[in-house]
């Protein structure tokens, strides 16, 4: 069994393990929110949920949702930023999320006095409002804020709920990547495994954190029930006859089942306002007519 979830096709930058960003952001109202840079696209899709999008003047790579976002200027890779392309469009504010970088870049700008705010990334429930909250703040919108945030914490209480009566819990394994035959997964503390876990179930790789790559063994012994992986395009896709050949997955239940759920990577893993209808999506995709409404 395939299921596919249409949505937009993410990308690698929302997938990362969270970590410190490279210097120090301001707390609180930015001095000037004229024109903001949004990095990270989380940060893009809470600026246009909140209806401040007037104030946006560019946005990096990962950022695609909504679709207007796209015709703003884009200024890079959230990981791999050039003070040259940021400094172009003459911001008065960056608005990054968490691991934005690389640092001589983060530092370039700090020395052009740009303002920083750096958002964390949790992967969590409580973090999706935290980082609704955050923005809100820095661009003087902290009642839009405040009733969004409120909005997506009920809908995730909801989604959550939704699955709290199920006793066995799918051991779900997320494959970032299939090249040559080798398999890179998700361990915890990343966007897979947040997302798995929000949706009621459970990661089947907890031996390390992050991504990496897997034996046939260590597929084997984790015994999935089902197969996540992004829905999307360019080097990192891998077809669902691929993954299936691989004789570690079809020795799987999963393998063996065809059971492979498919959903766009920016709405799966971005922790942002859609997250909670993510969720529920895959709450269903693992569970069917199980999951409560």
């Amino acid at each position: 069994m395939t299921i596919r979830l249409s949505a937009i096709a993410g990308t690698i930058g929302m997938l990362a393990i969270p970590h410190a960003g490279f210097a120090e952001g301001i707390t609180g109202r930015v001095p000037d929110a004229s024109r903001v840079v949004s990095i990270g696209d989380s940060i893009t899709e809470i600026v246009y949920a909140l209806g401040e999008e007037g104030r946006l003047v560019g946005r990096d790579s990962t950022s695609t949702y909504p679709e207007s976002a796209n015709k703003l200027p884009d200024v890079g890779y959230m990981r791999a930023l050039s003070p040259e392309g940021v400094l172009s469009i003459n911001p008065t504010a960056i608005i990054a999320v968490e691991g934005s970088g690389p640092k001589e870049t983060i530092e370039v700008l700090k020395k052009a006095s740009v303002p920083f705010v750096f958002v964390p990334e949790n992967y969590t429930a409580a973090s999706v409002a935290e980082k609704i909250r955050i923005v809100g703040r820095a661009l003087g919108a902290d009642r839009k804020a405040e009733t969004l945030a409120k909005k997506v914490e009920s809908d995730l209480a909801a989604a959550q709920n939704e699955t709290s009566n199920i006793k066995a819990r799918k051991r779900v394994l997320f494959i970032l990547s299939a090249q040559g035959g080798k398999i890179m997964a998700s361990g915890t503390r990343t966007a897979a495994n947040g997302i798995i876990e929000l949706a009621g179930a459970e990661n089947a790789i907890t031996e390390f954190r992050g991504y990496k790559p897997l034996t046939d063994e260590s597929i084997i012994t984790a015994k999935p029930d089902v197969i996540l992986v992004m829905d999307r395009g360019g080097d990192h896709s891998a077809a669902n006859t691929e993954l299936l050949a691989n004789k570690a997955i079809a020795a799987t239940p999963a393998g063996q089942a065809k059971n492979i759920v498919r959903m766009g990577g920016q709405y799966l893993l971005g922790f942002g306002p859609r997250t909670a209808q993510a969720a529920h999506d895959l709450a269903k995709a693992f569970y069917g007519n199980e999951v409560s409404q």
